[in-house]
């Protein structure tokens, strides 16, 4: 470990004092119709404020290019005759790696002979254009940029309004009040597996994420009524896109961290094919974290991989064909694991257990094609398959007091592999310049082998939990319209329809949205849409015991979960770099599964590590409503800062009819934060320091507590295994939550490659708000708490070259 510091010391040492030198880049792209896919030839692109003024025309492929480029950020400005003018601001070029840009253009209504309309994509406004509300894009920069950020895709989400995380160090995205439970993960268009090292079978939890931000493209993020191509799904969608590689140049990164060590190759086939490939692998060094001591309690090691490619292949006559994937495995072995740390499945209480030994297993697999074949210059087809794998084995181990026969034995023992098989079909036409259409089909066949069990109660008799091996296939139908009254008014309309065919269910769902801009700076939105998702999938199988000792499983014909979703938001731009938002949003959510029994208050929305496995009904109601504020100024002039807040309300009911807050329903989350570049230092003005802070506070996940008397001590008994008073079910939290987090980074640009050091402190003050309580007869009072995860630094070192 010491040597490895001398080294990141002298490799800084002789990069800072190297001799003054010219550094350039060179920056190119392609720039295409946003409708039809068909490259635009003839668009002028230029270098805004350059003098003398550089500019391009683009080639009968839209190609432009820019050589000999000096290091720093520069804006492009792009246009057309009949197209909407972009503006493309603070684009970085470091002399490590090409520039490479895909462009889209958008049609304009009125086809005048100048420009009609400027606007700014790289500003946050999603890149799929059938999204009019609820929606934001977010570009690698911001990924690498924001603190708290890890340069991992997952955390960078709750920087946004309406977004929160559990706090507990996982990877658990919490949006509007929602089950992290009904986010849709997608990857270049193909819904995905939950892509963290670590998660549980209801595909949440996690701690690391599979995605690196060294292969991401700008990608999409929406949080409510989404358009109708997004089907079953409640919570929010993550539509993640992979960069190309560079197709004329090979080029590599090289990293090394606290958390992984990692390189990627990037480059073309040939001279001249314009086809190319990505390909990244990290190795864990999370162990680090161990013999450093900056965790405290694990008394175990984390252990993952992870790979990820992307492979563009063009034809003249078939279309462009591209390949991608994402694969991880990870493990642990925890001993004496304490719920401060860790919650294990299957927890329960005996009087002679001192502790439990946590052992877990987990893989994923992604892997897919996507073709588009353009039929015209007004429409293209989109075809995508891809297979998707994951597995986890879990094994809690009880230790024993040293008088009993059997000193550790096996309680939790979990089997899970769900391998899914998907297919799909989009149809994209313009028919004109005001109206767009897209029709699509989605098939997937989802294939589980799941096995559970454990001890009854506080006995040693095994009970199966779930056990089968199944096929369920669904589909999915949608057709949308995008129609631009004139260059104020769009909108987009549609529906979307779910079939199950394990039971039959199904959906119609209606979406409409609008965007109607006021006047130059402001805008006012609206949308509607009714969504539905399947439960998690163990819930249908569950095996529920009958008092002559058989088992059935009543859930088999359980239905979708259903919402209504409506927003309302007003936007007003004061300048270029200056933006206001103001949403507000309604969600009524029913068809709910939830016990089926008025004494039990179980709802699968408040689902976590804590399975459990009874009769459903779909008789359950919930409201999430709440308005969500951001104050943006866009990184310009070398700093930038967001401001953001939300006051929300989850609630729900089960059979009892009585209203409860969710267990994520925090009432209100605090979002600062603030950055700033020093670019162009030292003699050879090729050096940067950048800064960025976040500052976090919100309301914490609402809880069962532990059973006490009128008195307020301790009321357990555990013979009878009765710790939690659910009268008092989710009706507070323990405390508020705080979190400040720094980030800095020092950045050389050298003529063949670029160097980066990245240093991340997560939680600075070291803040350890109580997050959830438990039975430990070894505390103080008995009371034991799973606490915010303590101050964390992470360190990284890339070179780019």
């Amino acid at each position: 470990m010491k040597q490895a510091g001398i080294t990141v010391l002298f490799l800084l040492f002789f990069y800072s004092n190297s001799f003054s030198q010219s550094f350039s880049q060179t920056i190119r792209g392609v720039i295409t119709d946003q409708d039809s896919k068909s490259p635009i030839a003839g668009a002028t692109v230029a270098i805004a404020g350059s003098s003398p003024l550089k500019a391009t025309i683009t080639d009968k492929e839209g190609n432009f290019r820019f050589d000999h480029m000096q290091i720093g950020r520069v804006t492009l400005q792009i246009s057309n005759v009949g197209y909407e003018k972009i503006i493309l601001p603070n684009i970085v070029v470091n002399s490590g790696k090409e520039t490479v840009l895909n462009i889209n253009m958008q049609e304009a209504v009125a086809h005048l002979e100048s420009v009609v309309v400027t606007f700014d994509k790289n500003k946050g406004q999603p890149l799929n254009d059938m999204t009019l509300v609820s929606g934001r894009s977010i570009s690698p920069e911001q990924t690498n940029r924001y603190a708290g950020g890890f340069n991992d895709p997952s955390r960078i989400l709750s920087n946004f309004a309406g977004v929160t995380s559990s706090q507990d160090g996982s990877n658990d995205i919490i949006v509007r009040g929602n089950s992290p439970k009904y986010i849709q993960w997608r990857l270049e268009g193909m819904q995905i597996t939950n892509p963290n090292h670590f998660s549980d079978q209801s595909a949440v939890g996690g701690s690391i994420s599979a995605l690196n931000n060294n292969l991401l493209a700008t990608s999409d993020f929406y949080t409510g009524a989404f358009s109708a191509e997004y089907g079953d799904v409640l919570s929010g969608v993550y539509d993640v896109k992979l960069r190309q590689g560079n197709n004329e140049k090979f080029e590599s990164t090289f990293g090394l961290g606290v958390l992984g060590t990692e390189l990627t190759f990037e480059g073309p086939f040939k001279k001249g094919y314009k086809g190319s490939f990505l390909v990244n692998y990290r190795y864990s060094t999370v162990s680090l974290i161990n013999n450093l001591g900056l965790v405290e309690g694990i008394n175990g090691a984390l252990n993952f991989q992870d790979a990820a490619f992307k492979v563009v292949l063009p034809t003249k006559q078939a279309g462009l064909f591209s390949f991608f994937g994402l694969a991880g495995l990870s493990n642990f072995l925890f001993k004496d694991v304490s719920p401060a740390l860790w919650q294990t499945p299957g927890r329960r209480f005996v009087p002679n257990k001192i502790g439990e030994d946590y052992n877990k297993g987990s893989h994923l697999a992604n892997l897919g094609m996507n073709h588009t074949f353009t039929i015209n210059k007004n429409s293209h087809i989109n075809t995508g398959l891809s297979f998707s794998s994951e597995g986890i084995d879990d094994d809690v181990f009880e230790n024993l007091k040293a008088d009993t026969s059997e000193s550790n034995q096996l309680n939790f023992n979990g089997r899970l592999i769900r391998s899914t098989y998907r297919g799909e079909i989009t149809y994209n036409n313009k028919l004109n310049s005001k109206l767009k259409l897209q029709v699509g089909a989605k098939y997937a066949l989802l294939d589980y082998n799941f096995n559970q069990s454990m001890f009854k109660d506080s006995t040693k008799v095994r009970s199966t939990l779930v056990d089968f091996n199944e096929n369920i296939s669904t589909i999915r139908n949608f057709i949308s319209f995008r129609y631009r009254f004139n260059e104020k008014l769009t909108t987009v309309f549609g529906v979307q329809n779910m079939n199950v065919l394990l039971n039959n269910k199904s959906t119609i769902e209606p979406r409409f949205s609008l965007n109607w801009e006021l006047n130059k700076t402001s805008a006012l939105s609206a949308g509607y849409g009714k969504h539905s998702t399947m439960e998690s999938i163990h819930h249908y199988y569950t095996q529920v015991k009958l008092p002559d000792g058989s088992n059935i499983e009543p859930n088999k014909d359980l239905d979708l979960l259903k919402a209504h979703h409506f927003v309302l938001g007003y936007e007003n731009r004061f300048s270029k770099n200056m933006m206001v938002k103001l949403e507000a949003y309604y969600q009524d959510l029913y068809d709910l599964p939830v016990a089926n029994s008025k004494e039990n208050i179980f709802a699968t929305i408040n689902e976590g590590l804590d399975f459990q496995y009874l009769d459903l009904v779909n008789k359950g109601s919930g409201k999430n409503y709440g308005v969500e504020l951001t104050v943006e100024r866009f990184f310009s002039k070398n700093f930038y800062y967001l401001l953001n807040a939300s006051v929300y309300n989850s609630t729900y009911k089960a059979l009892d009819g009585i209203e409860r807050n969710t267990r994520f329903n925090g009432n209100y989350l605090v979002n600062v934060l603030f950055g700033k570049d020093f670019p162009k230092l030292g003699k050879a003005q090729n050096k940067t320091i950048s800064f960025n802070s976040r500052a976090f506070f919100g309301g914490g996940k609402k809880i069962i507590p532990l059973l006490r008397g009128t008195d307020g001590n301790l009321a357990v008994d555990p013979v009878n295994n009765r710790f939690y008073d659910y009268t008092k079910a989710y009706e507070n939290d323990i405390q508020d939550i705080y979190q400040i987090t720094m980030s800095f980074s020092y950045k050389i640009n050298k003529p063949r490659a670029t160097h980066e050091i990245f240093l991340n402190i997560e939680n600075l003050t070291n803040n350890r708000g109580r997050l959830t309580e438990f039975y430990d007869p070894g505390e103080p009072g008995s009371v034991g708490y799973m606490k915010q995860g303590g101050v964390f630094p992470n360190l990284m070192y890339r070179v780019y070259f």
